[in-house]
């Protein structure tokens, strides 16, 4: 498991922090850089997925809550004017035919005339508030990626995109976790409230020291996991939907926008009012 240290990167701005992983002097997870602005998943399409795709992220809000659709160019406006959603990601994995085929630090190369790019809500978004709560986020504590699980909860199929839903998992005590639950709950753009808590089992988790994508963190006696939904979910259905050829970020590995974690919700809910 290989740790990495985001102290320098904590009080950064997102516009030097993506200068930086544009640079290629950037290439570990994010979770916990920029201090109080939100990050986001990544998924980038042929065009003739988009529109099924778009209507699997109105289906399952949660995993999937859209924050920005990025057209004609790969430059981002709404989440940050002047990002790139194929150089501003530390890593990418490329998926063929819905098989992983190769991880890149830059994927500017596979960008394609009529790629449609979807920038989607993140967990990180909300641990800014467990920690002001005193709550422990235990993968920032130990400098590795966050553990996330292909779990038995499925999606909502829309055309060809279906799949099992992925959970991110933090373990907390159980008041933490009842706590944890009051503050996400707040944040329906970035994931919102625990899908699970206590038992892995339930959610069809064998063996939750062997995540499916990220790194296994410590749990100490007395604490319980705690899942949420998961922006990695796309890259489960994508495997099912077969996509001759999509761009994600690799998990951990997020774009940082522009706007504060406080202001997310009520910008997105005014861009809503809006459409």
């Amino acid at each position: 498991m290989a740790k990495f240290d985001i102290t320098p990167y904590i009080n950064m701005s997102p516009a030097e922090v993506r200068s930086l992983i544009r640079a290629g002097k950037i290439d570990f997870p994010t979770a916990g850089m920029c201090r109080g602005y939100a990050q986001a998943n990544l998924v980038i399409l042929p065009s003739e997925y988009a529109a099924d795709f778009k209507e699997y992220a109105r289906k399952n809000p949660f995993p999937c809550p859209i924050l920005e659709i990025i057209e004609g160019t790969p430059e981002t406006h709404d989440m940050g004017e002047g990002g790139n959603i194929v150089t501003d990601i530390p890593e990418y994995f490329i998926y063929r035919n819905g098989k992983f085929s190769e991880r890149v630090k830059d994927a500017s190369a596979f960008w394609q005339d009529g790629f449609v790019g979807f920038l989607i809500g993140c967990s990180f978004s909300f641990e800014e508030a467990l920690m002001k709560a005193g709550i422990e986020v235990r993968h920032i504590a130990m400098g590795c990626n966050v553990p996330m699980y292909k779990t038995n909860i499925m999606t909502e199929k829309a055309g060809l995109f279906e799949g099992p839903m992925v959970c991110s998992m933090r373990p907390m005590t159980p008041e933490n976790a009842k706590l944890a639950y009051e503050i996400t709950e707040k944040y329906p753009n970035v994931h919102g409230a625990p899908v699970h808590i206590g038992d892995p089992a339930e959610v069809g988790v064998a063996d939750i020291n062997k995540p499916d994508y990220g790194d296994p963190v410590e749990i100490r006696p007395g604490e319980v996991p705690v899942f949420w939904p998961c922006g990695v979910t796309p890259q489960a259905a994508i495997e099912n939907a077969k996509p001759p050829i999509v761009i994600t970020h690799s998990p951990g590995h997020m774009f940082i926008t522009d706007v504060l974690n406080t202001e997310l919700n009520d910008y997105l809910e005014a861009k809503k009012q809006n459409q």
